[in-house]
This record gives C-alpha cells, structure tokens and sequence, in this order.
C-alpha cells in the first residue's frame, strides 16, 4: 500500500477516534460503554498520530520499516479499538478476547519504528 493510501487511512483513523470519543462522552448509553469509547478512542487517535509520523519517516529518510510500522498501528489500533467500540455498543463480551491481538500489534509497530530508526541511513534527517 502506497504512503499516500496509509496516510489517508490514518487520517480516517484519527477522524473516528474523536468521533467515538464524542460518542462516549455525550451519548454513551452507559458508564462502561462510555470508558469503552475512551480508551478506544484514546489509543486509535495516538496510534493515527504514531502512524503519521512513521509514515513521514518512511518517506523522507528512507527508513526502511517505518513503512510496516505504520501499517502495524494502523491495524493494531483497528482491531483494539473496534473491538472496545463494538463492546461498548452491545457486541458480546466474547470480542473482548481479540482486543489484546490489536495491543500486540500496536506493540509490535512500536518495537518495529525503533529499528526503523536504528537501521536508517545516518544521513537520513531524523
């Protein structure tokens, strides 16, 4: 997928963090679905940011990596944050149990940027 493609993505990423942060805070039907909503709105909207930045790394320094982990906290912030969102608003609790799959990737995405950063050229402008 081209840096463009992955930098509308993580626009529309950010766009619904504050959408369902919204939600949460003026319409959540409940206490829970409305910690629900934050938290995943919380985590999608800084791994939209985290995103971003990779993706800029990826294409002014030639970062090899940065590329994969912005593609990793894009779909790592998908997944755990759908799957909040989807709890908050009546799925089964059972969906909770692919909520740590999204952490992981999200995790891996950080662990990923940072030997992006290792490897890159040191002429790179990081």
């Amino acid at each position: 997928m081209q840096g463009r493609n992955r930098l509308v993505l993580a626009s529309l990423s950010g766009f619904v963090a504050v959408a369902a942060g919204a939600f949460g805070a003026h319409g959540a039907p409940t206490p829970e679905a409305k910690a629900l909503l934050e938290t995943g709105g919380h985590y999608q909207l800084a791994h939209a940011l985290a995103a971003i930045a990779a993706i800029l790394v990826w294409r002014t320094a030639q970062a090899l990596f940065a590329g994969i982990a912005a593609w990793l906290f894009l779909t790592g912030a998908l997944i755990f944050s759908c799957s909040l969102y989807a709890m908050a608003l009546g799925a089964p609790r059972i969906l909770g149990a692919v909520t740590p799959i999204g952490g992981l990737l999200l995790l891996a995405g950080w662990l990923t940027l940072a030997c992006s950063a290792w490897t890159a050229p040191r002429s790179a402008p990081l």
